[in-house]
Order: C-alpha cells, then sequence, then structure tokens
C-alpha cells in the first residue's frame, strides 16, 4: 500500500465535510420532531412580529444535536449567532465584552450554561428581561455603577444538567426543550446523509447496523461511521455493507446494544465485584476508572434509559436485563 500523504487542500476539504454535517434548517433536521414542531411555530411567530425569538433552554444528553439546533434557530430567524460556553467565561467581564457584541435579534449560545460563574449568571438575569445590564466602572472611591443597554437578543442555553441550573436563571427561559434519545430510524437516516457527504459507499443494511450500536446519538452515529468507513476501505473495497459494518464495530468493541468498552467493564463491575449492587457512584467510578462525573454524564443515561442499570437511593445497581445481556445467572431476588 502507497504511503498517503494529506495535502493542505484534503485536509480543507474534511474540515469543510465536518461542518457539512450539521443541517442548517429545520426541514433538514433529522428527529426531535417534537422540539422542531414547536420550534417552528414560536420562529415563525417570532417573524410576524419581527421580534427576537424568545430566550431557549436546551437540555439533554450529550451528543443530541443542542448546539446544531442552536445554529438551525439562527439559521431560521435570519440573525447571527455568538458562542461561547459557561466555563470559559470566569468573570463578569467577561459576559459583557459577548454581550457587547450583539446585534438586535442575534443568538447568543452558551453550552454547558450550567457551569456559568455565580455573578455571571446574575448579570444575565436583567439582561434577559429588560436588556440592559449594570456594570461598575473604577475602583475604590471612584466606582461608579453605569446602565448599559443591550439590542434586543436571543439567549440559548445548553445543558446535559438542567437540575443544576439556579431556579432564578432557569425561569427566565420563554422556551425549554428536552432533547431526547433518537431512534434507530432515524439514526439510520443520519448515517446515509453523512455517508453521502463522505463520499462513502453503504447500504440500507449497513446503515442500519450501525445505527443499531450508535447509543440513540448522532455524534455517536457519525463517529463510528467514520471508523467503519476506514474499515470498509481496507477489507472491502470502499463498500460498507452489514456484514462489514459488523465486523468493523465488533473490532471497536461496541456490541450489538451499542455498549462500548467503558459501558460493560461498567455493568460488569458492578455484576461481578458488586453483586448487582447499590453501590456508590464515586466508587464505582474508581473501579472502572473514570471521573464521576464522566460516568454520571455520559455512560449512565443511556443505560438506565435501556433498562440495564437504575439509580436507587442506596447507589446504582444492574437489573436482571444487564444479566441477561451479558449471559450471566439470574439476578438473586433482594431479601
Amino acid at each position: 500500500m502507497e504511503e498517503r500523504m494529506i495535502s493542505p487542500e484534503q485536509l480543507a476539504e474534511e474540515h469543510f465535510l465536518e461542518k457539512s454535517l450539521r443541517p442548517q434548517y429545520l426541514a433538514q433536521y433529522i428527529g426531535q420532531e417534537k422540539v422542531k414542531s414547536q420550534l417552528k411555530i414560536y420562529i415563525e411567530a417570532a417573524k410576524q412580529r419581527q421580534e427576537a425569538l424568545d430566550h431557549c433552554l436546551l437540555y439533554g444528553p450529550p451528543g443530541l444535536g443542542k448546539t446544531t439546533m442552536a445554529m438551525v434557530i439562527a439559521n431560521e430567524m435570519q440573525v447571527n449567532i455568538k458562542t461561547t460556553s459557561g466555563p470559559t467565561i470566569e468573570k463578569p467581564g467577561d459576559l459583557v465584552a459577548v454581550l457587547n457584541e450583539l446585534a438586535p435579534g442575534d443568538v447568543l449560545f452558551i453550552d454547558e450554561i450550567h457551569r456559568l460563574p455565580r455573578v455571571a449568571e446574575e448579570l444575565l438575569y436583567s439582561a434577559m428581561e429588560d436588556f440592559y445590564i449594570d456594570i461598575m466602572v473604577g475602583q475604590g472611591t471612584t466606582a461608579h455603577p453605569v446602565h448599559f443597554p443591550l439590542p434586543p437578543f436571543t439567549l440559548i442555553g445548553a445543558t446535559t444538567r438542567a437540575g443544576m441550573l439556579s431556579a432564578p436563571l432557569r425561569d427566565r427561559f420563554g422556551i425549554i426543550s428536552h432533547m431526547e434519545y433518537y431512534q434507530t430510524e432515524e439514526l439510520k437516516e443520519i448515517v446515509i446523509r453523512s455517508a453521502d457527504i463522505f463520499q462513502a459507499d453503504i447500504t440500507t443494511e449497513g446503515a442500519l447496523e450501525i445505527a443499531r450500536r450508535s447509543r440513540g446519538t448522532p455524534r455517536i452515529a457519525n463517529r463510528l461511521l467514520k471508523r467503519v468507513r476506514d474499515f470498509a476501505q481496507v477489507q472491502a473495497e470502499g463498500k460498507i455493507d452489514q456484514p462489514i459494518a459488523d465486523q468493523a464495530l465488533t473490532l471497536l468493541q461496541v456490541d450489538q446494544a451499542g455498549l462500548d468498552y467503558i459501558d460493560q467493564k461498567l455493568l460488569r463491575t458492578l455484576i461481578e465485584v458488586y453483586h448487582g449492587g447499590p453501590v456508590g457512584l464515586n466508587t464505582l467510578a474508581v473501579n472502572i476508572g473514570e471521573e464521576p462525573e464522566t460516568v454520571e454524564d455520559m455512560y449512565e443515561p443511556y443505560l438506565i434509559q435501556c433498562g440495564l442499570m437504575k439509580r436507587t437511593a442506596r447507589g446504582r445497581m444492574a437489573t436482571h436485563f444487564a444479566y441477561e445481556h451479558f449471559g450471566y445467572p439470574k439476578i438473586k431476588k433482594e431479601l
């Protein structure tokens, strides 16, 4: 095999393909039908009144398209979007600098909004409700407040942990939308669309195999497609059918239920070491070598959704479905 050299032009093309994976408008956005149908009405009403869209909170597990949805909303409203994230705003001045760049009707997207510092969050209250902020200028005896008006804008916040938002901030969002895991058929459509953008030769059965193992998450579906494409290029002259997809995903240690190595390790630890639980989150995380926040945000939601694990007051527990999935003897009845 000839050694492949990647030119700047090829790198630019890869970057373009990455951006192309994101739909630009609601009509192109696959899945999240409930959220889309509601937003379509809100957006049309705001456009008819020639007003900024009401502030919107998007919450749900990672990888479900919250950032993409924010960009779609901005495109539908025909306005610019300014993006930032909670951790990058360390002090009120950082937020003021971002707000100062907004034009009337623009969208400000704050990812991981639950991680905003409290002082910055409190600055948002008046900005969201009345479109102004009061900032202190000067130091010591010369310090004085300055009333700083803002143009009407739309704040879109995204979070994987809506429960960590303070009540005052959450109550200021007029639109609150829950992003749900995708159905297999929806993911199949996404895989086929992405394969077309990548110019990859894929069958419907191959796309379905990838969709079934994507944990209900478009981001994972696209990541798996890229790796299966590599496998098919080397092993099957580039054609992705069901057997090739199955071989590639098995090589990646992604099983028939979409559980990856960490998912499997987590459940096996629960069953083999702690006899199905209950066990505390911190203890479980230490056992599998992950941070508790990573386990709670990235792995637990899907395992709970699939009925393989449950949270109880005493800790995490494996369900009888988890025992069946791995072929362990039937779970003993609790006393």
